[in-house]
């Protein structure tokens, strides 16, 4: 075979490569962002809706906290937790967003429900 030929053939199969692999990168990187998007949850108004946020959804989804249903000592430990772990929460703020946490999502409050997805509306589960 010609160097021009070999030049060639390797030339045809990296194309061929990068026609059938690239694809396959960018499917794999965009599917989890696809299905990744749910509607988000808000949490409860309140003075520190904003801060709880800002502090608390740049790791976690809404769910997490919504969810919980902890003592003031309790939310005192997880906030305290979250902070040493890098959550950004300022020490003005630290008392107002364990209250904010408390009053919301203490043990006094009704269990969480989950949302009804669309799913179960479908598929007769009522």
């Amino acid at each position: 075979m010609s160097h021009e030929r070999k030049i060639g053939a390797r030339r045809m199969r990296a194309d061929s490569f990068l026609a059938t692999i690239l694809p396959a990168i960018i499917l794999a990187v965009l599917s989890p962002l696809a299905f990744s998007q749910k509607p988000v949850a808000d949490l409860p108004p309140g003075p520190m809706q904003a801060k709880a946020t800002t502090s608390c959804l740049e790791c976690h989804e809404a769910r997490i906290i919504l969810q919980q249903r902890l003592s003031k000592p309790a939310w005192t430990k997880e906030v305290d937790k979250m902070v040493k772990w890098g959550a950004v929460v300022d020490a003005n703020d630290r008392d107002a967003l364990i209250d904010y946490l408390s009053l919301n999502f203490g043990p006094d409050q009704a269990a969480y429900a989950p949302p009804r997805t669309s799913a179960a509306k479908t598929s007769g589960k009522e």
